[in-house]
């Protein structure tokens, strides 16, 4: 007899942002005319750039040709791609081989598929408040749990784990909260790791908007890290990818377990399960993804961050004049503002859009230490974050 798989009874019974549709949906069947400003939209709306849509086209015709046409990549990534990753890198001081490098459709399915590698039993340290995916995934594959608080005593950032744990997840600048980890904290995960042979699971997707030194992009400019750490990274945010979907993992060939057979049996293993269950990612994205390592197109790319950092100080000043109490959105497109007059996230979040029309996410959504907070974020429009800031100053009644 077929039977369900029992662990979806530990996942909250709505996924956040069904809720958040939900609640606004029937607002404006009560309020037809309203105006809504979404500053909780975790989807980039700027067009993607002009030298990515040039490698996007150049692809496409290609297809549309007998003599170069293509159908199956490879499933760990185009050669030539994985080669412009390598480079981009080495620019950056640190040595990753092609080998190493396995491209995916976006850093989501990644994050959530990763840990299948490792043991059923695992022990998996995630933060909290934190990215539904680690917690959800591994929840329905039956791994143990342990949660690591990031308050706002802590920066944000959390302590080591006090239990062993056998996986770690890390975000960085993280989502939601926008705190991006010192070279030093990482420091003190990159021991732990290495002391009680574990493995962490690093979290970039969003390193381009680090502006500040001390806050390293990648997990491999701590030493050491090459031995315990898989970073997982994605051209959404960074490029507009959201809808195009397109990323890649970094599997050294040095990381190692106890059990592990050899140098390299990591990466095989991800490779297997790769070659098992996923494709390839899309050509058409793949030479996207090519086009914005190119020079022109690290330029505009680059320019597009620094306009979503723009719109993130934009929010952060005007929210700080209402005496609201603002954090992230200096190296990270998300601000983690803290509920005024003891409001909780739902709360607060039904206040906003009852009172000014502006959506942002409750930090509820994102495990227990997010309550009391609100996420804001940078990737809306400029013209609409003028209006919902606008109505915020007018509307809100604090």
């Amino acid at each position: 007899m077929a039977k369900i798989n029992s662990n979806f009874k530990n996942l909250s019974k709505n996924y956040l942002f069904s809720e958040i549709d939900k609640r606004v949906k029937l607002y404006l069947a009560a309020h037809p005319r309203a105006k809504i400003f979404n500053l909780g939209v975790g989807n980039t709306t700027e067009p993607i750039v002009h030298a990515v849509i040039k490698g996007l086209k150049r692809k496409v015709g290609e297809l549309g040709r007998r003599e170069t046409y293509t159908g199956y990549g490879n499933f760990q990534g185009d050669m030539i791609l994985r080669e412009a990753l390598s480079k981009w890198y080495r620019k950056r001081g640190l040595k990753i081989s092609p080998s190493e490098i396995f491209i995916s459709d976006g850093a989501k399915s990644d994050c959530a598929n990763i840990s299948s590698i490792f043991a059923p039993d695992s022990r998996v340290a995630i933060c909290d408040p934190v990215y539904p995916v680690y917690r959800d995934a591994n929840l329905l594959a039956g791994k143990k749990l342990i949660y690591l608080a990031a308050k706002e005593e802590n920066g944000f950032f959390p302590s080591l784990p006090e239990e062993k744990a056998d996986l770690i997840f890390l975000c960085s600048p993280n989502n939601p909260t926008g705190a991006a980890a010192k070279a030093s904290q990482l420091r003190e995960f990159v021991d732990y790791a290495i002391k009680n042979k574990a493995i962490i699971i690093f979290d970039a997707a969003y390193s381009e908007y680090i502006q500040e030194k001390e806050f390293p992009k990648s997990i491999y400019q701590i030493e050491g890290s090459r031995k315990c750490a898989i970073e997982i990274q994605s051209l959404s945010k960074s490029a507009g990818f959201t809808g195009i979907r397109l990323g890649w993992t970094i599997v050294p060939n040095g990381l190692r377990t106890e059990d592990a057979l050899g140098e390299g049996e990591i990466n095989r293993l991800w490779r297997r399960r790769q070659s098992t269950m996923f494709n390839g990612a899309s050509n058409i994205a793949q030479e996207g993804g090519l086009a914005v390592f190119s020079e022109a197109g690290q330029k505009e790319t680059q320019k597009q961050i620094k306009y979503y950092l723009e719109n993130a100080n934009l929010i952060k000043e005007e929210l700080e004049r209402l005496k609201l109490k603002v954090f992230g959105g200096v190296n990270a497109p998300y601000l983690w503002v803290k509920c005024p007059g003891g409001l909780s996230s739902w709360e607060f979040f039904d206040k906003l859009l009852k009172e000014t029309q502006v959506i942002c996410t409750p930090g509820a959504g994102f495990g227990i230490c997010g309550e009391g907070y609100v996420r804001f974020s940078a990737f809306a429009k400029r013209e609409e974050i003028k209006k919902g800031v606008e109505s915020i100053k007018k509307n809100l009644y604090l």
